[in-house]
């Protein structure tokens, strides 16, 4: 049982395990320094992920919503009551299911407008999200204060890299990703902007024998190869 309480770290990093197995999963965490420091790491991932990728809600979240509350009664008709205070107890359960109707409208706009099936951002979270639950996930962070946190999953095949704060570039620049190992040099990507001062979560396929990620400076347009050594460099193993 404690083999497969190991294997909880990511899911439980992002409270998608069950009671049951979250209430034995904390029990094991007392004893288990490593899971600790695992969940620690795959928790401010997470957090990290939801800053770079937060969306404002659309316009027609609003509206809709308000619609919805102008054509819901929000108080019951006066009529007549035998009893004292009977009036006000029929309001308040009136004005709770408004209420609720109010919310149930938002959730599903929420729902549709955050659908993985037809936003890119949401695709690209789901995907992210889907490497820090997978049961062999593993952190691994740069030696320096808020460098760069790379995520790996064998069994999903891919590496999410949360770039750290890295010098500012030079014009025409751009920083490139590389995957390193036995079976060579591997390029990931070129990081993205995604606001002042943010960086988009890189996720890219993961190649077998990879024992490093490496980040260049490289011309905007990538290279095929590093021209340049790595201002970050990261070993997973």
């Amino acid at each position: 049982m404690t083999a497969e309480l190991h294997t909880l770290t990511g899911a439980y990093a992002v409270d998608a395990v069950p009671e049951e197995e979250a209430a034995a999963f904390e029990r094991h965490l007392r004893g288990c320094p490593a899971c600790g420091q695992e969940v620690r790491e795959l928790r401010e991932a997470a957090a990290r992920l939801g800053s770079a990728l937060a969306t404002s809600p659309p316009p027609r979240l609003r509206e809709a919503t308000l619609t919805e509350v102008a054509r819901t009664r929000q108080w019951p008709p006066l009529v007549a009551v035998a009893r004292q205070g009977g009036p006000v107890k029929t309001r308040i359960a009136l004005w709770g299911a408004a209420a609720a109707a109010v919310g149930a409208l938002v959730f599903s706009l929420v729902t549709t407008t955050t659908d993985p099936g037809t936003d890119p951002a949401q695709q690209r979270l789901a995907s992210v999200n889907a490497v820090l639950t997978a049961p062999d996930a593993s952190t691994v962070k740069g030696a320096e204060p808020r460098t760069t946190t790379v995520v790996i999953s064998r069994s999903q095949g891919k590496v999410v890299v949360l770039a750290g704060d890295l010098p500012p570039l030079a014009p025409g620049k751009a920083y490139q990703v590389w995957l390193l190992g036995a079976s060579g040099v591997h390029s990931a990507g070129l990081l993205a902007p995604d606001g002042p001062h943010r960086i988009r979560p890189l996720l890219a396929d993961l190649p077998g024998a990879i024992d490093r990620v490496g980040i260049t400076a490289e011309p905007a347009g990538g290279s095929p190869a590093p021209t340049v050594p790595a201002v970050v460099m990261v070993d997973l193993v």
